[in-house]
């Protein structure tokens, strides 16, 4: 299977999908990462481009991504480019990709970025509809990235409510830490939602929802039977 991960940022992969990238990598399925603004020049503390290429290498290395591609819309000014454009350049990459299986983020996401790169997205994936020859897309789902998901507080958009569970073992959740800790400056102390300690209560929670262990969840979107 091949699995495509769009997102807005550098550390939304790991954040959004970690353990489960590395779970599915080790399984033997190719996963590749889309990140739509590969410079993130407006992040606090953020290092020099050159490191921060770096840490998305070391990161995506240790998860077992095969391939990254770096788009470079501006950093929390998503709301600025065309839709089309943004539409456009996820088209291209899922049909390099071939993707059978896409996540991105959820569309009630308080960042700016999220927002417009899921609707982006959204529309991105129904290609095959629109054009002939393209790989018919299996399943869209939505990703919650900690310290962003849960702070909506739009009451007019349906909250991200996870319907998929994937039990990832505690193997799984070390992993997903330390692909994450190899950016720099993108962790916090406890009680922070991007801790060590708050990653791994995350895990136990979204398991105990589903009489699992440790779990990444995921919300549903669409999914084509055949």
């Amino acid at each position: 299977m091949n699995y495509l991960f769009v997102v807005a940022h550098p550390d939304d992969e790991v954040l959004g999908a970690g353990a489960f990238i590395h779970k599915i990598t080790a399984e033997g399925n190719k996963a590749e990462v889309c990140i739509l603004c590969g410079e993130a020049g407006a992040r606090k503390n953020r290092p020099g481009i050159q490191k921060l290429y770096k840490d998305i290498v070391s990161c995506c290395r240790i998860l077992g991504v095969h391939k990254v591609y770096l788009g470079k819309f501006p950093n929390i000014e998503f709301n600025t480019v065309p839709h089309l454009k943004l539409v456009k350049f996820i088209e291209e990459i899922l049909t390099v990709t071939q993707a059978d299986m896409v996540f991105t983020h959820h569309p009630a996401d308080m960042n700016n970025d999220h927002y417009y790169t899921s609707i982006a997205c959204q529309a991105a994936v129904r290609l095959f509809q629109r054009k002939e020859n393209i790989k018919p897309l299996k399943e869209l789902l939505y990703m919650e990235i900690p310290s962003s998901t849960e702070w909506n507080l739009n009451p007019t958009l349906p909250p991200f409510t996870p319907n998929v569970f994937v039990e990832v073992k505690e193997e799984g959740i070390d992993t997903k830490i330390k692909a994450l800790s190899q950016y720099e400056g993108v962790m916090r102390p406890y009680p922070h939602p991007r801790s060590e300690e708050a990653i791994k209560g995350l895990a136990a929670y979204r398991g105990s929802q589903a009489g699992l262990l440790l779990a990444e969840a995921f919300e549903g979107a669409f999914r084509r039977i055949f």
